[in-house]
């Protein structure tokens, strides 16, 4: 789950980048770059850290031109930062290109493999956004036949020859020297991708982008989704084009998305992501007036800010009061991307502080979004007592969190799932609540369809175990829990480092 974004504007377009990751500061908090392009020259910064640490005054002087694409790192195998895997990535040949990509491959090792083999590329990080974008510079120069030259079908055809070679999730913005933006999604749309318009008297620009608030916020109106397997390409004249490039498409889109990782203000695929968590918050409620009646509830309490709504919407629905149990610390990053149990463990507390007010006396219903590693409700369940609660109630606003997630979510290895092994009544006693109800995964569907019905199919590995990729095998998933394993036990030595480049294609 990373942040990405590009731009080809009639002004110069830094800010517009920097001010556009901002918005999209909750999808990654490990990394953040910027590369714009001037004529033949690319212009990169890039670092470890949130946005506004990564860049200063005298790194956005140096980015100049008006187009370029923006990256924030979400480390998707649980990895601390690593100096060289910090994006946009960058390849010389054939044409130059710079590369931003959100989720996850799941035959980059194999492509790596055919890469060194037969297409005799090297790859120097073990990133598989660096397999993709070798990947795409190989099929550019097998879709150009070797003349070098960079036009519009050779551009769709190098996006159809990724489709056909690379599995998993991708959403891609990448940049082609002297040519322009191209920007496909997978197959199966799991990741999601906007573009935006705006219309100026020097001409039209354009911006793509993970989610729609970075289009409302930077003054762009939303134009539409990038449909799975398309390929938008927008030249450094802002001439727009479009073309299906996959043989074969099924709109699946990530799930989890909708519950937990967009910003409530989204629009993505269709659905208004604040919509349908107050859909999921009425079929909670649903659920617990048929099957818990008996709870004797004297205040629904969120544990903000991704459950504020479905709870609104629960306490409305149930009759109960609504309050604001916790003060949220917006200084501290987001727990669920934090590697390692201990620093989640310590970031609880000093994310989140109970009003002890709201607690002394009373029986609690706690929301929140999902319940994954089990280490925040634990925590959150423990300061609700500690506060006087007199019993805690913990209502989860998706289904238990029940298998690895293989396509750019922090979900690889079961053995860190609560949910994966246990019954729900062994989670409650593990978790220390007096109650414990998971949404429904049909209610779930139900939620999002709700909001718009022409979307009948979602990726929902996580919950059911269906990849829909269809190419996940035991296989690969006891690799990546071996993967996970070490890298765990081994930890990170980088110290990191920012990295600015200016390279003539």
């Amino acid at each position: 789950m990373c942040g990405i974004l590009g731009v080809v504007a009639t002004t110069p377009v830094n800010q517009l980048l920097y001010d556009g990751l901002q918005v999209l500061q909750h999808r990654g908090q490990d990394a953040a770059g910027i590369v714009t392009a001037e004529g033949g020259r690319f212009h990169m910064h890039k670092g470890p850290g949130l946005v506004r640490d990564v860049f200063r005054t005298r790194n956005m002087r140096e980015l100049l031109g008006n187009w370029g694409i923006g990256h924030c790192r979400y480390p998707t195998a649980g990895s601390a930062y690593n100096a060289a895997e910090a994006q946009p990535f960058y390849v010389n040949s054939p044409f130059g290109l710079m590369l931003a990509h959100n989720g996850n491959l799941t035959n980059a090792d194999e492509l790596k493999h055919d890469m060194f083999l037969q297409d005799l590329r090297h790859m120097n990080t073990n990133s598989d956004s660096e397999v993709l974008l070798n990947v795409f510079a190989h099929e550019l120069q097998v879709a150009s036949q070797n003349r070098y030259q960079v036009d519009p079908e050779t551009i769709f055809k190098a996006v159809a020859g990724v489709h056909r070679r690379v599995c998993g999730a991708y959403a891609v913005i990448a940049m082609i020297a002297g040519y322009g933006l191209v920007a496909f999604r997978d197959p199966y749309g799991i990741r999601p991708l906007v573009i935006g318009r705006n219309d100026t008297p020097a001409g039209t620009e354009y911006l793509v982008a993970s989610e729609s608030v970075a289009i409302d916020t930077l003054g762009f109106k939303m134009l539409r989704d990038v449909e799975p397997g398309e390929a938008v390409l927008i030249d450094v004249h802002g001439r727009f084009q479009s073309r299906q490039c996959a043989e074969r498409t099924v709109h699946a889109p990530c799930m989890f998305e909708y519950v937990y990782l967009a910003r409530p203000d989204s629009l993505m695929d269709g659905i208004s992501v604040y919509e349908a968590r107050v859909k999921m918050g009425e079929f909670l409620a649903d659920k617990i007036r048929r099957t818990m009646p008996h709870l004797e509830i004297d205040a629904v309490i969120p544990i903000p800010d991704s459950s504020r709504h479905a709870a609104m919407e629960l306490s409305a629905h149930l009759n109960k009061p609504y309050r604001e149990g916790f003060v949220k610390n917006r200084y501290i990053g987001r727990t669920f991307i934090m590697p390692g149990q201990g620093t989640r463990r310590k970031s609880v507390r000093q994310k989140l502080n109970a009003i002890a007010q709201e607690f002394r006396g009373k029986n609690v219903l706690l929301v929140d979004d999902s319940i994954v590693r089990g280490t925040t409700s634990r925590e959150i369940i423990t300061m609700a007592r500690e506060a006087g609660a007199r019993k805690v109630y913990f209502a989860s606003a998706s289904p238990p969190v029940r298998f690895a997630n293989v396509y750019g979510i922090d979900m690889p290895s079961r053995g860190e799932l609560i949910a994966a092994f246990r019954s729900d009544d062994e989670i409650r006693r593990e978790i220390g609540a007096d109650a414990l109800i998971y949404q429904d995964l049909d209610a779930l569907r139900a939620a999002l369809r709700a909001v718009n019905p022409s979307v009948t199919q979602f990726e929902t590995s996580c919950f059911d175990g269906h990849y829909v990729t269809g190419d996940v095998t035991q296989a690969y998933l006891e690799a990546i829990e071996r993967a996970r394993g070490r890298a765990s036990k081994s930890g990170s030595d980088d110290e990191g480092g920012q990295l600015d480049l200016q390279l003539v294609a």
